[in-house]
This record gives C-alpha cells, sequence and structure tokens, in this order.
C-alpha cells in the first residue's frame, strides 16, 4: 500500500533540503513497533529510497524513547517467542518473517542512514539502531539488547549488526548479561559515532546528514553499496567490486563535471545527480 504522510498513525515522515527525517511516533509505548509501524515504515522507507531528491534519512523517535522493541502488548504481536499469526500467503510462506524483512529493508536502502539516537534503544529497536549507517546520540541515549531476558535470543538483525560494530566478544558481553549499555560507552564501543545536546539532537543528525549530501549524490550511494559488499569481501573481489563501482559513480556526467569545476574554482560543488 502507498502511504501518504497523512495516512501515517504510527510514524511521521518530513524532509529538510535532501535529508529524510522518519520519526518513530507511539511515544506512550516508547515506540514500540507494532502491525502498523511494520507497515508505515517499510512504505517511508521506500519512499525515501524512491525519491531522488532525497539523498539522506535521519531515524529518530518521539518522546523519551528512540525504539523500545516489538511491541509485546499490542493485540497480534509477537510475545515470549510466539510469532504473530499469519495474515496472508506471503505471510505463511515467509521464511525470514516480519524480524529478518525489517533488517533487509534497512540493509538495503542505498543512501545513507543516520539514527538519532534520542533515548532507550532495546530488543529490536536496538537493531533497528545498529541497521543505521551512523549514529549521534544524546546524554540520555542508551542501549539494551533484552532478548535474552525474554527467554528469546537475538533477531531482527542484532547478531549480525552488533558484532561488526563492537566485535565478537563486546558483542558476547552485550548481549549474554543483557546489561544496558550508556552513552558514554556506547560512544567508546562505537554503538555512537556522535553526541549532541538532548534539545539540539535532531538538528545535530541533520547537520551530520548534510556533511554526506553536499556530495554528488549517484557516488554517495554507489560508496555505500560498495561499503556493505566489501566489508567481508575477499580482497580481489573486493577490487573488482570498487572498479564496478566506479563505472557506475561516474554515470552522473553533470556531477563529475561539476566537481571538477568546483575544485578548480575553490568553491563548493551544485551537484543535481545527472
Amino acid at each position: 500500500m502507498a502511504y501518504e504522510v497523512s495516512d501515517y498513525e504510527t510514524i511521521t515522515l518530513s524532509r529538510r533540503d535532501h535529508v529524510a527525517i522518519l520519526t518513530l511516533n507511539r511515544p506512550d509505548r516508547l515506540n514500540a513497533i507494532n502491525r502498523t509501524m511494520m507497515a508505515e515504515v517499510a512504505a517511508a522507507v521506500a519512499q525515501a529510497r524512491a525519491d531522488d531528491a532525497v539523498r539522506a534519512l535521519v531515524v529518530t523517535g518521539a518522546g523519551k524513547g528512540f525504539c523500545a522493541g516489538a511491541d509485546l502488548m499490542g493485540a497480534g504481536q509477537a510475545v515470549a517467542g510466539k510469532a504473530p499469526e499469519p495474515q496472508n500467503q506471503f505471510e505463511r510462506l515467509d521464511e525470514m518473517s516480519w524480524v529478518g524483512r525489517w533488517a533487509t529493508m534497512w540493509s538495503d536502502f542505498d543512501k545513507p542512514v543516520i539514527g538519532a539516537i534520542n533515548g532507550v534503544a532495546a530488543g529490536a529497536g536496538m537493531s533497528t539502531a545498529l541497521a543505521c549507517d551512523v549514529r549521534i546520540g544524546c546524554e540520555a541515549s542508551r542501549f539494551n539488547s533484552v532478548f535474552i531476558e525474554r527467554s528469546l535470543s537475538p533477531d531482527s538483525g542484532l547478531s549480525f549488526f552488533l558484532p561488526r560494530i563492537v566485535g565478537y566478544a563486546a558483542a558476547a558481553d552485550i548481549i549474554f548479561t543483557s546489561r544496558a549499555v550508556g552513552a558514554e560507552e556506547a560512544l567508546k564501543l562505537g554503538l555512537l559515532n556522535r553526541m549532541a545536546a538532548a534539545d539540539a539532537l535532531l538538528d545535530a543528525a541533520v547537520d551530520y546528514a548534510n556533511e554526506m549530501t553536499r556530495w554528488p549524490p549517484v557516488a554517495l550511494r554507489v560508496s555505500k553499496r560498495v561499503l556493505q559488499h566489501n566489508v567481508e569481501a575477499p580482497l580481489e573481489d573486493a577490487l573488482r567490486y570498487e572498479s564496478q563501482g566506479l563505472y557506475y559513480a561516474r554515470r552522473a556526467p553533470n556531477d563529475v563535471k561539476e566537481s571538477r569545476d568546483s575544485f578548480l574554482e575553490k568553491r563548493p560543488g551544485v551537484y543535481s545527480g545527472t
């Protein structure tokens, strides 16, 4: 289903110049994920990906939390390891379930994703934060894997993203103890890349995004694809993929010319993605 902005019940979607801002908007539930939010986030992410005017996406939460994970109290939600009842044939045949689709949705988004972690990120909410390319936080930021407390193992991509960010041993420490990681430790571990004051977090996240959107957008998208592919690729495969990336990055001739002209003229480039 295609959503218009007015159709959203559990999120908001806005834009500042070339930066889309997706806000999880169930503050009374610490932005816990229910079925409606799953569908609306998927629609908003698809909309932002398809819009060439959007060059980066900021994801944050309304109120005091970023995202408390799956809504364990909502009707039809997963509780204590029991998956929601399938609603159609696709869901009956789906190997990954919603948690897998949730993780791949973020991974497949080929523009920079900046997480503005305004509060607790727990369970699938922590997975969501870690699926972002980079994260900026504040003194209220807190990460908690939670899964083992519910007699569950990690899902929604946590076991994939976390060790790639902090390393195996640190990931094991966080998952096996289910302890909360506060903002200062998160910054040291790499769960956060930057910090800002809580009341300026969203503006700081947009500024962070604009450090990326000021560059040629096709080259930016290809750079993300190359980085994602090569994080585990053997060297020879990585070099071949880099060569392919160079070809695609140069398929915006106006931006290629502008990058050269702006360098020679010692001015900021103005890029169109063409």
